[in-house]
């Protein structure tokens, strides 16, 4: 071995470059990953596995599932506004598939995570190996290539010396504001033992700057022209601006210009709830407060938001004949959305900007007190559900008022999917940026307590709240187990309505009566719906299988039981489960918006065809924007 290179296997030089990635933004530097999650089989323990125990620096953790990994490294991720996470390493076949979901959830939320899936043999001889998929039309596939389409950067690594190109290429994806998300690096069993003389300066300390790039100084001008000749602007604030951590700026952009505020399930939390100028949800999940405002906007100006349907309430929120857009946004494909003017950019140094070139703009004083007046009537409205006490099982709006209210004031609740993510997204009262943390890009259901986990690694001096419902705990709960052994508390709340309730609020709305969205034993040979008077429950215990997986477990029947739980949860010590029933059919109304999904054309059933009429009519209230 020369002076200037030192022999590694792939594996060891793969962990110990990732020991010197470090990034930094406005003058803070820290460690790029946390660590490595994982679980050994016989694809990764003798290469990845090896490496990790030479290199205890870079920390292992051990999970349960490969999924639940990967939602644990995406919240971290998100936690740390994308400045940090984890790698997460599994075996061939089923462990690498298992991570496809979690993938998907981090790509599609522009979360970075590194996977590292073990592969087939490169060298091909012994195949088939085990867990290995076969093709009669190629050797060159394996089941990794299935994390192409989830991945923002995938490379499948057949030589030692192949990670000196792939690894800073890696990098590059994760670190990147608009390009980041999932990268794969899949890893053949045998040339992750390999040995490879490498350069000793590629192991050097690397510093990744996070830019504030800054938009073209025409585009911003056009914007604050647009901005000033506009009688009803609304501003949707997304996930971007509290990634660039642009809370601030955005207050006094706010509060200079008088322009009203609705968020996305990501942008929740970057105005205070209180603000009189934060409408608060908007969209499908929204309030009457910022849809109303949205219906008659003659401008929109998006800050991080990739305006799902959700948002747009499929197309229908944006009312006004001659709304324009405005979009800043760090990435070019969700900028030019709506036919917008695009301001390319970083959220906080364009607000910024715009701020200077706004100045003494002002929105008319009886636009303003509208705004201002919805954003009352919408808290008395959140007072009304936090204090229904419906028996004799409470309903899910009052439980999420509880919660909110007897949390710690830096706590950070967690959900991803069921009937809670609309209900939250109204309901919740935001009081730091990272309070509501919901996953709805994808609405993983499972994503909860891994989730949490992650949140709670990320920011281990904060109270971690996961709301779950039975659907998404029977989904994936197993990293009760990691949170004990790790330490890492959680407070998690199960809510038990017996099934799929979203799902079965929809299905009642198309006309389908709740079919096959209970958990009840099967009648006359089919499952019951929901207008069905012979329904049996399943006899599931949630709260037995908590107790299985170590956890602290208290059981309640009514509000006031859960008011006592959730006082006595922070007594202990390690996670804590609150195990409560609620009511089926008490939700949370919508408010004055639609979701287009389309109902059957053709029906024998009378409440169908009802549902396709109602469908038919709403439709034609769907935009193109050119």
């Amino acid at each position: 071995m020369s002076a200037k290179t030192v022999r590694l296997t792939m594996a060891q030089a793969l962990i110990k470059y990732l020991t010197k990635q470090y990034v930094e933004r406005d003058g803070n530097e820290h460690p790029f990953f946390a660590g490595c999650f994982g679980i050994f089989g016989h694809g990764c323990v003798s290469g990845i596995g090896q490496a990790l125990q030479q290199y205890p620096e870079f920390r292992y953790y051990q999970t349960r599932n490969e999924q639940a990994m990967v939602h644990a490294s995406a919240a971290y991720a998100k936690m740390k506004n994308r400045m940090g996470t984890f790698a997460c390493l599994s075996s061939i076949g089923p462990g690498a598939t298992n991570m496809i979901t979690g993938a998907a959830v981090a790509t599609t939320n522009h979360l970075p995570v590194l996977l590292l899936p073990g592969d087939i043999f490169a060298r091909r001889n012994v195949a088939p190996v085990l867990q290995q998929l076969e093709s009669e039309i190629t050797q060159d596939i394996s089941v990794s290539d299935c994390f192409k389409p989830v991945s923002r950067y995938w490379d499948r690594i057949n030589r030692a010396d192949q990670i000196l190109t792939a690894l800073p290429e890696a990098m590059r994806v994760l670190t990147s504001p608009a390009d980041t998300g999932a990268v794969t690096l899949s890893l053949p069993q045998d040339t992750q033992t390999e040995a490879h003389d490498y350069p000793v300066e590629f192991f050097n300390k690397r510093i990744w700057n996070i830019p504030r790039n800054r938009a073209d100084s025409t585009a911003l001008k056009e914007a604050a022209r647009w901005i000033s000749d506009s009688k009803s602007p609304l501003i949707i604030a997304g996930g971007g601006v509290i990634y660039s951590s642009a809370e601030e700026t955005l207050k006094q952009f706010v509060e200079k210009t008088g322009i009203p505020v609705g968020v996305t399930m990501a942008g929740k939390g970057c105005l205070l709830y209180d603000n009189k100028l934060n409408l608060g949800a908007m969209g499908v999940t929204g309030n009457f407060a910022a849809n109303r405002i949205a219906r008659q906007a003659d401008l929109v100006i998006g800050i991080g938001t990739r305006y799902s349907d959700f948002t747009t309430a499929s197309k229908t929120a944006f009312q006004n004949p001659d709304v324009r857009f405005v979009n800043i946004n760090v990435a070019e494909f969700d900028a030019y959305k709506h036919s917008a003017l695009p301001l390319l950019a970083d959220a906080r140094v364009t607000l910024e900007e715009l701020t200077e070139l706004l100045e003494g703009y002002h929105v008319e004083k009886d636009y303003q007190q509208k705004a201002q007046q919805l954003h009352k009537e919408w808290q008395e409205e959140v007072d009304r559900i936090y204090a229904i006490r419906n028996k004799p099982l409470p309903s899910q709006g009052e439980l999420i008022g509880a919660v909110n209210e007897l949390s710690e004031p830096d706590a950070v609740m967690i959900n991803a999917a069921g009937s809670m993510p609309g209900d939250l997204h109204k309901l919740w009262r935001t009081r730091h940026s990272k309070n509501f943390h919901l996953e709805y890009g994808y609405s993983c259901m499972g994503y909860e307590i891994a989730g949490g986990l992650g949140i709670k690694m990320a920011a281990p001096e904060r109270e971690v709240v996961v709301m779950v419902g039975d659907g998404s705990y029977l989904m994936l709960c197993n990293e009760i187990v990691t949170s004990i052994q790790e330490g890492y508390k959680l407070t998690i709340v199960i809510m038990d309505n017996q099934g799929f309730n979203s799902i079965g609020g929809l299905s009642r709305y198309l006309g389908q009566e709740g079919f096959g969205t209970r958990y009840a034993y099967p009648s006359d040979n089919k499952l019951p719906d929901d207008a069905s008077d012979q329904v049996e429950a399943l006899p599931v215990d949630l709260a037995m299988n908590a107790r299985g997986l170590g956890a602290h477990v208290i059981e309640c029947e009514t509000y006031d039981d859960f008011v006592k739980a959730f006082k006595d949860s922070k007594k202990t010590d390690r996670t804590t489960v609150i195990y409560i029933r609620n009511d089926r059919y008490v939700g949370v109304p919508g408010y004055e918006s639609w979701w287009d999904v389309p109902v059957a054309e053709v029906s024998e059933m009378k409440s169908v065809k009802k549902a396709r009429k109602e469908w038919e009519q709403n439709s034609k209230q769907e935009r193109f924007f050119f």
